[in-house]
């Protein structure tokens, strides 16, 4: 019986996030998985990042983990989401090979020291009175460790439906995992059933390209990983269609044919990703919605409708998908479905990822309740580094909602639960304006080098970059300019005689870098890279003082009482969702609000505005 200080049971984006980051820590470390050449296999969409998620994959890689450098590898197109906002707002995105990913990802799983790749099913574990001490496979063989880590993703008594039509799968072409998951079902821990959809396939080669707009990517790309500095794989551009009133009618026609819609599925499906029968059924009033044509790969014709995910039976798909522009004489090369699955209630676990009833087992990925690539790779690397932490009594990964994304997502799971498959956003982080996709490594690098897992090349290259931001910042901060100095150069600011420090006026609205260094030579000397990311700093440092201000205030506000019959649909900065879940909730008082899935800081201090307006209310306090 071989025995390892961590075993991790999966080989998707967790369970390689969890494995490679166990061994980091030096744990000796088995990765479980049906089959090998499954390993990097992109299950949905062939695309990474964005709002929120591209968040999660620079904060994971500012911890070493894998994703976003072998994202880079295979991206053949990237765009920076919401360029023309700030910088807190603003994701990396990339288009992906997937056959180059899942290359990369296979040489570099294999490549990680003190990692072993075991192929075979788990169908249950080793426990005790004591905790779980590792596995059992379905050959039979056992299997011990120090801890255990399960990321099963979709596979969990898996069942994928195309209209009336269903079969056991973890995907398409992959067995679910029944075995396991009557294991864990058997142990009592609250679970359910939740739902994730995909469109159809298309052949490239028969759709109408000249027909339907095209998008490119950024002409200055911005990658994923701190360490990429430019795309290594030829860049594409991506098709734009839209659906139609025809397409609405074919789908309304035949919507008791949906799996979904059928009553044939029974678990909840993910709000913010809805299928084409979500989107004619819950916004009659649109006319059309837009659906992204993305290439798979460089050398592969097949092409991903993003925005019309499907559990249609597969002649319904091809009749709307046909009335699309440019898909008139498209071949469907794989129907779209719905897969179901099984998922346990996250509030089971601690903020280390450990399953509480259970010492020794993790959690990690949709066995959590989320939806995604990159919250399943963030779960993967927590759960992965408090295992190792866990059996060879090192110090635990702890992270907050105060200094990482990553710690907003945990934080939501184990205290909040989930009703529908958690999607990360940037809404969700009380100090979004602190938590950038640019300063990940700021934040997290000095903390995955303390805890074992950052390597001495990456943190050679962040105490460079770490080095010169010091030295810029201190530059600016050294040095006063009063507002003729600032008039010379074109800066207008209150002839109030006040000299305001050059850091301060790097972050006015529409000072430059340039400016700065036409009133101070010497911060010419600063890489342009690293100007641009002082600029960053300085222009949310009188923001983040206000958020945290605001936060403050929520949290001393905690006790006041909201009336049974507050007006919350009156409230016009709430949305729709937010008025929906409160007026069906009910929170009692303003703690309860807070803890209401998918609440934001700005929508309680709405509340508690309109509170101290004078809306009736009364206090606790």
């Amino acid at each position: 019986m071989k025995h390892y200080d961590v075993i991790v049971i999966g080989g998707g984006h967790a369970g390689v996030e969890a494995a490679c980051a166990a061994a980091r820590r030096g744990a000796k470390t088995a990765l479980v998985t049906m089959r090998m050449d499954n390993i990097g296999v992109m299950s949905c969409n062939p695309a990474m990042g964005g709002l929120g998620k591209g968040h999660l994959i620079r904060e994971i890689d500012a911890l070493d983990g894998v994703m976003g450098q072998v994202a880079d590898a295979a991206g053949i197109q990237f765009r920076l989401l919401n360029r023309s906002k700030g910088p807190a707002v603003q994701g990396p995105r990339a288009q992906i090979d997937r056959a180059i990913y899942r290359s990369v990802m296979q040489a570099v799983v294999g490549s990680q020291e003190g990692l072993q790749v075991v192929e075979g099913e788990v169908s249950g574990l080793l426990a005790d009175a004591v905790g779980v001490r590792g596995v059992i496979l379905a050959s039979g063989a056992s299997m011990t460790a120090g801890a255990v880590v399960v990321t099963a993703g979709t596979f969990l008594n898996g069942v994928i439906h195309i209209g009336d039509r269903k079969q056991s799968g973890g995907r398409v072409g992959d067995a679910a995992s029944v075995r396991l998951g009557q294991y864990l079902a058997d142990m009592g821990l609250r679970g359910g059933r939740l739902k994730t959809g995909t469109p159809p396939r298309l052949d490239g080669s028969t759709i109408d390209w000249a027909a339907v707009d095209m998008q490119a990517g950024d002409d200055d790309p911005v990658m994923l990983s701190f360490l990429t500095d430019k795309p290594a794989a030829r860049q594409i551009s991506c098709g734009v269609t839209s659906t139609n009133e025809e397409t609405h009618e074919i789908v309304r026609r035949n919507i008791s044919l949906s799996a979904m819609y059928g009553g044939h599925v029974e678990g909840v499906g993910p709000r913010y990703c809805p299928s084409i029968e979500d989107k004619v059924t819950r916004f009659a009033d649109k006319d059309s919605h837009q659906v992204y044509l993305e290439p798979e790969g460089l050398n592969d014709r097949t092409v991903y409708p993003n925005g019309i995910s499907t559990s249609l039976p597969a002649e319904i798909q091809e009749a709307y998908v046909r009335t699309i522009k440019g898909l008139g004489h498209v071949r469907i090369l794989q129907a779209g479905y719905a897969i179901e699955y099984d998922y346990f209630d996250p509030r089971c676990l601690a903020s280390d990822l450990s399953v509480s009833a259970a010492p020794g087992l993790f959690f990690a990925g949709q066995i959590n309740g989320t939806t995604g690539y990159e919250e399943a790779a963030a779960q993967g690397i927590v759960a992965g580094l408090n295992a190792a932490a866990k059996s060879l009594d090192l110090e635990p990964a702890v992270f907050s909602r105060g200094d990482s994304y990553i710690g907003v997502l945990i934080d939501d799971l184990t205290t909040r639960g989930v009703t529908e498959p958690y999607r990360m956003f940037t809404s969700r982080a009380e100090f979004r304006l602190s938590l950038r996709a640019d300063n990940a490594d700021q934040r997290l690098t000095p903390m995955g080098r303390r805890l074992g897992c950052v390597g001495d090349s990456r943190w050679e290259r962040f105490s460079e970059k770490s080095s010169e931001i010091a030295r810029g910042s201190e530059m600016l901060q050294s040095v006063r300019l009063t507002p003729k100095q600032l008039a010379a150069q074109g800066i207008q600011v209150s002839n109030d005689g006040q000299s305001r420090t050059a850091f301060a006026v790097l972050g006015l609205a529409g000072v430059s870098p340039e400016h700065v260094s036409a009133l101070l030579p010497e911060f010419k000397s600063v890489a342009p890279s690293i100007q641009r990311q002082i600029a960053i700093e300085a222009l949310y440092q009188p923001y983040r003082d206000r958020q945290t201000a605001d936060v403050r205030a929520l949290q001393a506000e905690e006790g006041q009482r909201i009336e049974a019959d507050f007006d919350y649909s009156s409230l016009s900065g709430l949305s729709n969702e937010l008025k929906s879940k409160l007026n069906q909730i009910r929170p009692e008082n303003m703690a309860q609000a807070g803890r209401i899935e998918g609440i934001t800081p700005a929508a309680l201090l709405l509340i508690l505005s309109r509170i101290r307006s004078g809306q009736r209310v009364s206090s606790s306090r």
